[in-house]
């Protein structure tokens, strides 16, 4: 076999072997061709490369090499890419060093051979993308297809009441068409079944839709931004958009996006229990395991990786496509609205009994009469086929009695209501990852909130510079000396998890990193004139010590070039580095002893620039002889020397002291816990509105972590309330805080953004990550995702968990009104007379109306400012609360009455016949479920008409419903077994229904206690 490469443009192009031609052929002389035709390309290659070297242009970027076989068919497309992903994917999820080294020849070769720069990353065009995502594929992974529409039709027609009513249908139309023949014998079974199969439809229409929301919010919450660099820039990107070849910045918390190998970094340990069930963390480094698995999470250290495989050739990627997530999750509400489903259906089940047994007693004993008054049942004289019929249609009417009782809408209207919500959270900022959270934020008693990037803007910049003792006016390089400028160049610019990229000497430096982070390196590049790239090649990194939120600090080991010396640096907050620090630099840059008055000084200036709510972050370094093996693994922690102070600023977000406010309003307290010293804490609590001057009264209303933490469990207690600010707290203070709170029956939301928050996120009722700046390990940890790590979004995802809970509220006392009358009148009529007043269509038709339509305008409201103005809802209020009972009950015994008077005396009163007194019976029924939706908007406030423009679905459903029954009446009257109304009749129907707008009015002005608990939590939170 000859092989024929191209190789870089400034390579000499050899033959490597050449044979004796075989005898002249077609396939050898088309195989001949193909070769020219490669040395033709070739040589213009060549040419092209010479001439862009002589003007001075920038080279374009090829392939290391092309290899084609030239004794194959002739027919084989070329290979863009010589690399067999399979054999990459395979090297990294066996973990295989010596397939690394002996097949590939190392990272350094498999980057080579991926087109990629281990410093640079990826050209990164639309062309190179296209490319590599045709060879290697995509980073997205196969996922079982979603349920049909088709599957929940058949859930629905599953359900045993439906099943029950088609049989009764199907039977009715069978003894109509025998008895009256095709034309006029099909209505009554044929009716029902429509009726049936459009609740089955509507249901199922509903369902698929929400399955489908759920689908498109499951894809939402997975799409994890990564930060990548491309062509020497650091880029964010979807992790669907990474490609094979990228480079990745991979820091704490991070979520590995794909299969790699470990490029460069520092103390890079990594937890694998997700694909191992191992949960001791695993040390990645470049000689002994370089290998990285997607789906796993980094625990430690910071660093970078070649991305080798994505999507499908990944073992995550395989793991999950096997996996078809739980949409069918069931939150609490749901699971108390089923309880109370099963209860109301237990006692309508009942009543169709008695029903079913009193019309059949009264159809057997010849008290029933047919239309033309003569009776039904004549003993051996009537047919049988009359009988059957007859009882066909009682049996009927009392399963339809069981539909309409049982409110299977409950749950429909907490799916709704969620789905719902869920969507216009997402437009506010907010994106649920459990729908639970969804209710249980609505009963939240405190909110635990971070400070930095949550109530402030986290947009720092550095205002003042204290060098030892000294302020710093200007921050000028030409006020400190030479050996102190280069000491703090050194303690910014490598003890960091930041990076600066400046293309060229002319172009504006490119930050990148934390806010905080950001906010230093850009002081000193700017003010201290440092140059990151000549530090880094002066200076050898040995070991890193990552930030840790027990020391608040992190710290770098350096080595100098042509030096013995050891160089150790600290940064962190002020009062841990100055507890380790026994010298400290003057502007001059001679190094002098600190004595206790001194200590007390720089204690002060810390204080001081506090005050002013500046962040503090201290830099201390410490020479160290490299005599000794163990200081490669640990950083001197004793007699340091102090190099200087920086304060950065971080403005309070706006707004946020409104959000505070209505939370307190709301009864909900709110509690910040943060990192930083008492006094910035204090001072920024008082700007956000936290505490306020009564705050002052109590000296615990601001503590530290590590006194919260030494109480003991009688003094938490009695001061849990109290506390208002922890300062200097860690992520266990935030856990011991969260779970104090929920053990005195507290509900608690709790903020959180970086890996060790994941534990305090779990154990809240509601969990709250931050979007922008939360690690992977807290988005996953959380219920819900806040996605401009904004208070104010807090506190609106506040409000809509009220409004869940609201929405779904108003829909149950709807529905119980209903099924309250419904039962009623059937069963008191049934009991006197012998008849029920509404047919089997008619009652499927207001179950449509009360179940799903109403279920869909009622779960569609939006969240209102007087919301706000009442207390949570406890763990254990009841779902029906008094006012709800107070409103149900008055309208329930003003619509059995008014049916009850339309039934046994509706003629006389209208002067009509029976079938158009059982009409009026059905329509001023539907028509009072129509009005008594207006009365359900809202439970207590009298003016149910407020802001109903803004629900313009509402309007929609209700006019929707109107049209649906006026056609019902008029126009289907063989379908519905109505009689057409004239004008008066649909009059006196309106007027019925509109009566129950002004006794809504009058119920309302009636006092409903409100308890005593509640009303002492309203006053503890304001």
């Amino acid at each position: 076999m000859s092989l024929i490469r191209s190789r870089k443009p400034k390579d000499h192009i050899t033959m490597l072997r050449q044979q004796e031609p075989p005898p002249p052929s077609k396939s050898y002389i088309r195989r001949w061709r193909v070769a020219v035709t490669v040395i033709s390309v070739t040589r213009f290659l060549v040419g092209l490369t010479k001439k862009v070297v002589e003007k001075n242009a920038e080279l374009l970027r090829s392939l290391s090499f092309v290899s084609i076989e030239v004794e194959g068919s002739g027919d084989e497309l070329i290979p863009i890419l010589d690399v067999d992903p399979k054999g990459l994917a395979k090297m990294v999820k066996e973990k295989s060093l010596q397939s690394l080294s002996d097949q590939y020849g190392g990272v350094n070769q498999v980057a080579t051979l991926l087109q990629s720069d281990l410093k640079y990353g990826i050209p990164g065009d639309d062309v190179d993308l296209e490319l590599r995502t045709k060879v290697f594929g995509a980073n997205k992974y196969l996922k079982q297809p979603p349920k049909s529409f088709l599957s929940f039709v058949l859930e629905a027609f599953k359900d045993t009441i439906i099943i029950i009513l088609l049989v009764c249908a199907v039977l009715s139309l069978g003894f109509g068409i025998k008895r009256h023949g095709l034309n006029d014998g099909w209505y009554d079974g044929g009716s029902i079944i429509v009726a049936v199969v459009l609740v089955i439809v509507v249901s199922a229409v509903s369902n698929y839709r929400q399955s489908k929301q759920f689908e498109e919010l499951s894809h939402e919450s997975s799409d994890i931004r990564v930060q990548v660099v491309r062509n020497g820039r650091y880029h964010p990107v979807s992790i669907f958009d990474l490609v094979v070849g990228d480079i990745v910045s991979l820091k704490i918390g991070d979520q590995i996006p794909a299969d790699g190998l470990f490029v460069q970094g520092h103390s890079l340990k990594v937890d694998e229990s997700s694909m191992t069930g191992e949960s001791d963390h695993v040390e990645v480094g470049e000689k002994r395991n370089p290998f990285l698995l997607s789906g796993t999470k980094v625990t430690d250290g910071y660093g970078y990786m070649l991305v080798t495989s994505v999507g499908m050739n990944t073992v995550w990627g395989e793991m999950m496509s096997s996996i078809r997530r739980d949409l069918k999750e069931e939150t609490p509400l749901q699971a108390r609205l089923s309880k109370l489903a099963s209860n109301i259906g237990n006692i309508g089940l009942s009543v169709a009994v008695l029903v079913l047994l009193v019309l059949l007693i009264r159809y057997f004993t010849g008290h029933t009469k047919d239309e033309n008054g003569k009776r039904e049942y004549n003993g051996s004289k009537t047919k049988f086929d009359d009988v059957m019929d007859s009882v066909v249609g009682i049996i009927a009417a009392a399963v339809t009695i069981v539909v309409v009782a049982i409110p299977e809408g409950l749950p429909l209207a907490v799916i709704l209501t969620l789905a719902y919500s869920m969507k216009r959270m997402m437009r506010d900022h907010a994106m649920v990852r459990k729908l639970s959270a969804c209710e249980t934020m609505g009963s939240a008693t405190v909110i635990c909130t971070d400070k930095t990037g949550t109530l402030t803007l986290n947009e720092m910049t550095v205002t003042e510079f204290w060098l030892g003792k000294e302020l710093i006016e200007n921050s000028l390089s030409s006020e400190i000396a030479a050996n102190v400028l280069q000491l703090l160049s050194e303690g910014v610019g490598l003890n960091t998890t930041g990076t600066v990229f400046k293309p060229d000497s002319t172009s504006v430096p490119e930050i990148h990193g934390s806010p905080t982070e950001k906010a230093i390196l850009s002081w000193a590049v700017i003010d201290l004139g440092l140059n990151i790239d000549e530090l880094k090649q002066s200076c050898e990194i040995i070991h890193v010590e990552a930030f840790n939120s027990e020391k608040k600090r992190s710290g770098v080991l350096i080595r100098r070039s042509n030096e013995r010396v050891l160089a150790t640096h600290w940064k962190g907050a002020p009062e841990m580095i100055l507890a380790i620090c026994s010298y400290y630099y003057d502007k001059t840059g001679i190094s002098k002893a600190m004595n206790d008055e001194e200590r007390i000084e720089i204690g002060t200036i810390i204080e001081t620039m506090a005050d002013k709510r500046l962040r503090c972050i201290a830099f201390a370094h410490a020479n160290v002889t490299d005599g000794n093996e163990q200081i490669h693994t640990k950083l001197e922690e004793t007699g340091l020397t102090w190099l200087g102070l920086v304060g950065l600023k971080d403005p309070c977000r706006p707004g946020v002291k409104e959000a505070v406010e209505s939370c307190k309003k709301a009864g909900v307290s709110i509690k910040m816990i943060t990192g930083d010293n008492m006094h910035t804490a204090r001072a920024i609590a008082f700007e956000c509105g936290i505490l306020d001057s009564d705050d002052n009264l109590h000296n615990e209303a601001v503590i530290e972590g590590e006194k919260f933490r030494n109480y003991s469990d009688e003094e938490r207690k009695g001061k849990i309330e109290i506390i208002r600010v922890m300062a200097r707290s860690s992520p266990f203070d935030k856990l011991l805080m969260v779970q104090s709170l929920k053990m005195y029956g507290h509900v608690v939301a709790v903020t959180g953004d970086g890996t060790n928050d994941a534990p305090a996120l779990k154990e809240a009722d509601i969990g709250l990550s931050m979007g922008i700046q939360g690690t992977e390990v807290a988005k996953e940890s959380s219920d819900i995702v806040i996605l401009d790590d904004n208070f104010t979004s807090v506190a609106t995802v506040l409000r809509w968990g009220r409004c869940v809970y609201n929405n779904i509220q108003k829909f149950i006392q709807f529905q119980l009104t209903v099924n309250v009358a419904a039962l009623v009148i059937n069963f008191i009529a049934a009991v006197s007379s012998g008849e029920v007043p509404l047919t089997a269509v008619q009652l499927l038709w207001v179950n449509l109306i009360m179940d799903t339509l109403a279920a869909l305008a009622l779960a569609t409201e939006q969240p209102t400012n007087d919301l706000m103005d009442k207390p949570p809802v406890g763990r254990t209020e009841p779902l029906i609360t008094k006012v709800m009972w107070r409103n149900l009950i008055a309208q329930a015994l003003y619509q059995v009455a008014i049916l009850l008077i339309l039934q046994f005396k509706g003629k006389s009163i209208f002067s009509v016949t029976e079938k158009v007194k059982d009409t009026l019976i059905f329509n001023t029924f539907v028509l009072c479920q129509i009005f008594n939706e207006f009365n359900a908007r809202n439970l207590d406030k009298k003016n149910i008409f407020k802001g109903i423009h803004k629900n313009r679905l509402f309007l929609g459903i209700i006019g929707v419903t109107l049209v649906l029954q006026a056609v019902m009446v008029e126009f289907l009257s063989r379908f519905a077994n109505t009689e057409r109304l004239n004008w008066e009749q649909w009059g006196a129907c309106i007027g019925i229904a509109a009566l129950s707008w002004p006794i809504g009015w009058c119920v309302k002005c009636i006092p409903v206690p409100v308890d005593k608990q509640l009303q002492k939590q309203m006053a503890s939170a304001s």
